[in-house]
Parts: structure tokens; sequence; C-alpha cells
């Protein structure tokens, strides 16, 4: 947390404002944030592709529930300081449900909740076949999201997939009352032309963020040209993720392959490091500190 002791909404709410692009990698574990945070980022997104993927081992298709994201979003809270944008998918039902849903994820430790427009059961905003809800279904689901909150500093992001099934015009105007509803930070997903990334800082009021998929339908551009153009955010939801796949591989092929492995830091961390990580010098302080 800052030294002067601001919360991590009122800094979240303060970089969405900024709009200087500030790059936001996803967790899908408390470890992965705490690598996150030990690297200078300035805030974590807590992934339910990655969550999907890692721990159940499924494509980003909607079988991960609420109390499975909240449960990963409590342990990650416990285990770092950094503002936590958490993806809610579609808000796990309706208007009832995501009020629940929003009341449950902060008190698990959320900063700011995602919603989605998409229609239940959801898949990934860069995999073909999506479709969306009405407009105004999603306007009642983001309306029951900020009523629901608690504390009024906590963010409520609302992300629409229509660019994929109706159009890149049709999926400005659904934004554009999303703000208007509520919304606090826009997410239009899965845009494919360039000058679609250039103009919707234009064309929208409220701060915005930017979803690069690497390997996904959205061209790549550099956070420091989306903070330019007027981005607050620029999401690598699962960056850690595939760089956690390719080392897994890569030194798990050299176990099979030779039948050993040393402590090289090009396949593996150190086991000091490790230990680094996850604060065992602290805990050792603290066996001290309370020893009879």
């Amino acid at each position: 947390m800052p030294a002067n002791n601001e919360s991590p909404r009122k800094v979240l709410r303060r970089l969405a404002e900024a709009r200087r692009g500030v790059l936001v990698p996803g967790a899908f574990n408390a470890m992965s944030a705490r690598v996150i945070e030990d690297l200078g980022f300035e805030a974590i997104y807590v992934t339910g592709a990655g969550v999907t993927n890692m721990h159940l081992g499924l494509p980003d298709q909607a079988f991960m529930g609420l109390h499975e994201i909240a449960e990963h979003t409590a342990r990650i809270r416990d285990a770092v300081s950094l503002p936590l944008l958490v993806d809610a998918d579609t808000g796990f039902g309706n208007a009832l449900n995501v009020r629940h849903t929003v009341r449950v994820l902060e008190r698990a430790g959320a900063d700011c909740i995602q919603l989605e427009d998409q229609v239940s059961p959801k898949r990934c905003g860069h995999f073909a076949g999506k479709t969306v809800i009405d407009t105004d279904e999603m306007l009642g689901k983001i309306k029951a999201a900020v009523d629901a909150r608690q504390d009024s500093d906590l963010l409520v992001m609302a992300r629409t997939d229509a660019a994929a099934v109706h159009g890149f015009e049709a999926a400005i105007e659904r934004a554009q009352k999303f703000g208007e509803a509520g919304a606090d930070i826009l997410f239009v997903e899965a845009v494919t032309l360039a000058e679609e990334v250039r103009a919707m800082p234009q064309r929208l009021g409220k701060p915005q963020l930017m979803n690069m998929v690497i390997g996904g339908r959205t061209p790549t551009f550099g956070a420091q040209e989306l903070g330019a153009l007027g981005y607050g955010f620029v999401l690598y939801a699962n960056a850690a993720l595939q760089g956690a796949v390719a080392g897994m591989q890569r030194a798990l092929t050299v176990l099979r392959d030779t039948r050993r492995l040393d402590e090289d830091p090009a396949l593996v961390a150190p086991f000091a490091e490790r230990q680094r990580l996850v604060g065992k010098p602290l805990l050792d302080e603290l066996e001290k500190k309370y020893a009879n």
C-alpha cells in the first residue's frame, strides 16, 4: 500500500483517471500475484481464464463459478497489497445474481469487479461463437452492481463482446450506455482493426481498458502507445500463465530427456528465490518473535 495509506481502491481509481496505459498482468493464484508485485507492476487482474486453465485444466468457457473466483481473490488479497481487478464473467446470472456476486467479491478483497455482456455460458472473448445479451439486460446488471457495492470506492468495469457479434459501432454504442449506467471503466473486447483501437479513447468518455491477448484477435500495441492514446489500463491477462506453461515445458523436457535437473536459473527458479517469494524470511523472524 502507498506510504500515505491510500486504499488500493483509491489508488486504482487514480490510475484509471490518469489514462497513461498502466500495465496490468493477470494472476491465476497467489504465487503469480507475488511475482507480479515483486516485479514492480501497479495493479493485478485476477483472471477467470487463468483460474479455469490452471486449476481446472479447462478452457475459458464458464466452468469457473463465483465461489472459486472469490476464494482465489481472497488468497491473492492476503498475499499482495496491489489493487485487484477481478474477472466476474457474466456476474453468474441475472441482475440479482450480480448483486450477490459484487457483495461476495467485495468481501473477498476485490477493488474492481468486471462484468461482461455475453450470454451464459460465456466463452473467451477471442473464441468464435460468442453471443451477447440485450443491452437493457446488461444495463440492469450494471445498475445492480453499482447499487450493491458497500464501499463507493469499489470500481465496476463493464465489458462488451458486441464487436464480434454486431460490429464495432454497436459495441461503441453499448459501451457508452454502460458508462451512463454507472460503470467506472469500459472494456470493449476483441476489436480487430488498429484504427478501432486508436478511435475508442476519442469515442468514449469513461476510462478504458485495452486487452492485449497474446495470439488473439486484437492487433498488438505497446502500453506506451496505448497510454498516449488515452487508455487507462493495458491488460495482459494470461502472460504469466503462458510464461509459466512454457517454463514448465522447458524444465520438464530437460528432466525427461536427461533424467536429472540441476539448479539452472535458465530453467528453474533457485530454491532461495522461491523461499523469498513466499515470504519465508519474514516467517522465520516471526517464529523467533513468538518463540517461548
